[in-house]
């Protein structure tokens, strides 16, 4: 066993939490399958870049077959459609009585406790905005919501713990015993970013534009009405607010917090999304798969139709497959 924090994946989110703890002087190893990248945190340091923090700071970093040892704590930090094969991977690293916490977008923890066990689970919900941008360096342009919880159980010790390590990154970092009532929230906000993801425009101008506003609705409320049937409470964050997009939720209710998405993206120096950057820079194929499957056969199993969901699934494939970005695409989800 080993009391280093072991960080799988060390792109946006894991490099960026990363970089903070190791500059605090915590004990953590970075592992990422990327050998370049690694190679450059081995010879230059990380390099944070961005309006909050700009610096460079010493990391322990390997690939994935350069792991040795077992360890308690490990964040698992890659993209939600890597989940399965990275656990598997990580799994003999696993201390026995240790836990992996699910740093990703979507249900992922489920993945992961189906191979490890659910008592072998933490739940995470981050919001903030960050970018790879390149072998050892990474953007990170906004602070955003960082939640941390048990999957199906009150608040333990060792969540509590890994808030207050958390904390040199995230200092308003909470913990909750409602973590997938925030996973469920960060859904239906992540549809709204794939959304935004059918064009070249930003974040906050697709959330502001009004010729959008009544696709972007449709699509919140699908997924919020899949998770409410669900039993599922979704929470609001950084101005996303489920309950106006909730059956019965008001005009003005929808207004004020596509409002307040709008004023929390303007603030971040990430412009756009992951999912964009998927699609326009890394010409690689996204999570959408993984993050809005799942909606799509939640809604099957519970009687909820999905129709806005199973499009705009279909319409990042085309853009993965060659389709240009354009306004076009997300008028065409429309109608």
């Amino acid at each position: 066993m080993s009391a280093t924090l072991l960080i799988w994946g060390a792109g946006a989110i894991g490099g960026t939490i990363g970089a903070y703890l190791a500059r605090a002087g915590h004990d953590v190893l970075l592992v990422d399958s990327a050998a370049d990248h690694v190679a450059a945190m081995q010879q230059h340091g990380l390099a944070i870049e961005g309006p909050i923090e700009a610096f460079t700071t010493t990391v322990r970093a390997v690939t994935p077959e350069q792991v040795e040892g077992q360890f308690d704590r490990i964040l698992l930090c890659v993209k939600a459609h890597h989940t399965e094969a990275a656990t598997r991977m990580v799994q003999p690293h696993l201390a026995p009585g240790g836990y992996i916490a699910s740093f990703q977008n979507g249900l992922n923890e489920l993945v992961i406790g189906a191979i490890v066990g659910p008592a072998s689970v933490l739940g995470a919900f981050v919001n903030f905005g960050a970018d790879y941008l390149g072998p050892g360096k990474i953007l990170y342009g906004g602070r955003g919501a960082c939640v941390i919880g048990e999957v199906d159980h009150p608040v333990t010790s060792r969540v509590t713990a890994l808030r207050d390590q958390l904390a040199v990154f995230e200092h308003e970092a909470i913990v909750t015993d409602d973590i997938m009532g925030y996973l469920w929230g960060k859904l239906g906000y992540g549809a709204l970013l794939f959304a935004t993801a059918l064009t070249d425009d930003s974040i906050a101008d697709v959330l502001d534009d009004p010729a959008y506003r009544a696709i972007l609705t449709a699509t919140a409320r699908e997924a919020t009405a899949v998770a409410l049937t669900r039993g599922v409470t979704p929470r609001g964050f950084n101005g996303f607010d489920p309950a106006a997009f909730a059956p019965g939720g008001s005009p003005g209710a929808i207004a004020a917090s596509f409002d307040a998405m709008v004023a929390f993206n303007r603030r971040s120096a990430k412009t756009h999304s992951g999912i964009w950057r998927d699609l326009a820079v890394r010409k690689r194929r996204t999570e959408v798969d993984a993050q809005l499957g799942p909606i799509v056969s939640e809604g099957r199993a519970v009687g909820v139709a999905t129709p806005v969901m199973a499009r705009l699934i279909e319409r990042i494939h085309a853009i993965e497959e060659g389709r240009p970005l354009a306004r076009s695409n997300l008028l065409e989800l429309a109608a």
